[in-house]
């Protein structure tokens, strides 16, 4: 008996003085002084609270408009919107890693890493150097086949829910059409979503589980490899969702190598007839130079392309059909544009180089993805040897800062005081107008992220959403069911679209 209450005196006096510890540190700090919600000062609980709540993109613009531009958000990580501290933070030059955070998305195993969270500064160069070439806006021009063949499955969709005049989940078909495209540009195999119309194989649940999980942990990442595990044992939550997706990439790596084998066999060592999508290119790379592009890399970067590549598409071509549904001027320019460049045909495939000459729809594009980026939650960096100092503060080596894209796109001083307002028109003046007023807004709009870590799928990305709004808008008419109130949005490092239902029907060209 004396033995428990000695314990449990003895976890109270540690758990007292582990207390005092961090109050005092928290007044001796050089970043003491900062402005912040009252418990992020002691503890992270406060920021994955609010995080978990699937809002804080909004929250964090209101965080910065109530304390200015350097937010605490918990006891050493902090919220920046500084447009000039963009480059310092992020630029090609910037020696400041990835934070801890980013481990909440890596696999436990040491030897197991992708692009996307890798903080090896290094590494990551290297790997991206090899790579880039795959995704170049000079490689979408095999891409665009892939892209095509989606489009005329998702337009003959449209036409089947345009006859019952039932309302759709347009969020919905918007992620079965970027599932079916980058599995078809990756593995020249679409998985299914839009012919089924549903969740196949539960991979959309799947990686929905993976965002949530990765998003949370990683406000304590040195939970991970333990919840990881036990999470992975019993067959739930994100670490099994990772695992199917694992094991899905791993199947179509192994099935394409038997058809090369094949291939080759039969034409005397050339795989001639092979498809020239992404997983091929990849694979070519590995046979020529293994050591460069070695196994792991064609499971990593095939694994990539499915994680990042479906959810940010999917979330981006809401957003644009969205706000054109919101603002029915917008939308009239946009069709009178689209009918000048498809000469009034209503199923025309406008390439992408057709598209980029297209004015008024890239600034609809661009203003869209100001007002809805897919990332919901701030770039973190740690600061690294030597401390930082931004607008006139010092951060010390280890504390983590980070820009929310939501914050920067809804900067007043940057984008004006109708910054909440979808004006595709403000690009195109600052345009006109040149100067500063266009470099401010470029600097600081990053919808796929900043320097060397900017998303490497991009121009993918921008392949699909050039094509498709154009070839819809041109044959639909679509109508939001709830036109009064703004949607509902659930942000899980992606901010995506809970409730986006329209009716759609055949358009009647006026």
């Amino acid at each position: 008996m004396l033995t428990l209450k000695y314990a449990v005196l003895t976890s109270l006096v540690l758990i007292f003085a582990r207390c005092l510890f961090i109050i005092a540190k928290s007044f001796s700090s050089s970043t003491r002084h900062l402005p912040g919600p009252f418990w992020a000062r002691f503890t992270r609980l406060w920021y994955f609270k609010r995080v978990a709540l699937g809002g804080f993109e909004r929250e964090n613009i209101v965080l910065h408009r109530k304390h200015g531009p350097i937010v605490r958000l918990a006891p050493n990580m902090f919220s920046i919107d500084l447009p000039e501290s963009v480059n310092t933070i992020y630029g090609i030059g910037s020696k400041l890693p990835k934070s801890e955070w980013y481990d909440g998305w890596k696999h436990p195993s040491p030897d197991a890493w992708t692009l996307f969270p890798d903080k090896d500064i290094k590494r990551h160069a290297q790997t991206r150097r090899v790579f880039q070439g795959l995704y170049s806006m000079s490689s979408l021009v095999s891409y665009e086949k892939y892209v095509d063949e989606c489009a005329d499955i998702l337009l003959n969709r449209m036409s089947i829910c345009s006859k019952s005049r039932e309302p759709i989940n347009m969020g919905h078909w918007f992620q079965c059409y970027a599932f079916d495209v980058i599995g078809n540009i990756t593995f020249s195999k679409p998985f299914g979503f839009l012919n089924r119309g549903e969740d196949v194989s539960s991979i959309m649940r799947a990686l929905n589980k993976v965002f949530a999980y990765s998003t949370l942990i990683g406000i304590y990442p040195s939970l991970h490899p333990y919840i990881y595990s036990v999470t992975s044992f019993l067959g739930i939550g994100g670490a099994a969702g990772r695992s199917y997706l694992i094991r899905y990439v791993k199947e179509r790596i192994l099935q394409r190598k038997n058809e090369r084998e094949i291939k080759e066999e039969k034409d005397r060592g050339q795989a001639h007839g092979l498809p020239e999508d992404f997983l091929e290119k990849i694979m070519v790379k590995n046979k020529d130079a293994p050591s460069k592009v070695t196994d792991y890399h064609v499971f990593m970067m095939s694994m990539s392309n499915i994680i990042a590549g479906s959810d940010t598409t999917a979330i981006s071509l809401s957003a644009i059909l969205y706000h054109l549904l919101k603002y029915p001027d917008v939308m009239s320019k946009l069709r009178d544009e689209v009918d000048q460049s498809t000469n009034g045909v209503g199923h025309v495939h406008l390439s992408f180089k057709e598209s980029l000459e297209m004015p008024y729809w890239q600034a609809v594009m661009k203003e869209a993805l100001r007002l809805h980026p897919a990332t919901g939650l701030p770039l973190w960096r740690n600061v690294t040897e030597g401390g930082l100092h931004l607008n006139g503060q010092f951060f010390p080596e280890g504390t983590t800062i980070g820009i929310n894209t939501w914050t920067a796109h809804y900067n007043e001083d940057v984008f004006g005081k109708d910054a909440t307002v979808f004006r595709p028109e403000r690009w195109l003046e600052a345009e006109k107008e040149g100067g500063d007023r266009i470099s401010r807004m470029n600097a600081y709009y990053f919808p796929f992220g900043l320097g060397s870590r900017t998303c490497i799928g991009r121009h993918i990305s921008y392949l699909e959403m050039s094509k498709l709004i154009p070839l819809l808008i041109r044959n639909f008419d679509f109508e939001l069911q709830d036109q009064e109130n703004e949607w509902k949005t659930t942000n899980y490092w992606f901010v995506k679209q809970d409730n986006f239902d329209v009716t759609v029907r055949p358009r009647v060209a006026m």
